[in-house]
């Protein structure tokens, strides 16, 4: 049996508790639209916006010894989830977010927030963590709902960041703790 991105979005549900972003809920319990659209996402962002959204992700999820949430599709995730699962209240918390970040960094660094160095993007997700931006307050936890939710119902999230199982094997309760590598997906 092979893990579905749903069943995998029911897994990382627990990890946020009882604030779970409204288009995650929604796409969970499978609401608004019964029919899940597989194919391209509605788009969203304005090419700026994802390269933005592209480079913010990388910084919650770098690449390290695993791959980072660009290479595990995160941005297309974040769009295809605004696009499709969102209400507009949803989006304009992200975009609101979005452009309160680029503009701190246009006073800041003189430059879009895409463009500027990664210890200046740390600087900026750091000042939105801690409501010290203009934007919606929540766009922080939005947005890294998303990129973990994204990242972690990922085929190189669930397969490359975690060990995963699509069949559990037998039930071995004196298994060695040394012999785990890797947090179990099934």
């Amino acid at each position: 049996m092979l893990i579905d991105r749903r069943t995998a979005l029911a897994g990382v549900v627990g990890m946020f508790g009882a604030t779970l972003f409204a288009p995650l809920a929604r796409a969970l319990a499978n609401q608004p639209a019964p029919v899940i659209n597989t194919g391209t996402a509605t788009p969203v962002f304005t090419p700026a916006q994802r390269a933005l959204v592209a480079a913010l992700s990388e910084r919650v999820l770098p690449t390290t010894d695993t791959p980072g949430a660009i290479t595990a599709g995160v941005p297309d995730y974040i769009e295809h989830m605004l696009g499709d699962w969102a209400i507009d209240d949803d989006r304009a918390l992200i975009l609101g977010g979005l452009a309160a970040i680029d503009a701190r960094s246009m006073a800041d660094y003189r430059k879009p927030a895409a463009q500027a160095t990664p210890a200046q993007q740390d600087a900026l997700l750091t000042l939105a963590m801690n409501g010290g931006l203009s934007g919606p307050a929540d766009f922080f936890e939005a947005f890294r709902q998303l990129v973990i939710t994204g990242y972690y119902t990922s085929e190189v999230g669930i397969k490359q960041e975690r060990h995963y199982l699509p069949v559990p094997g037998e039930y071995d309760g004196a298994y060695p703790y040394a012999k785990v590598k890797k947090i179990f997906s099934s």
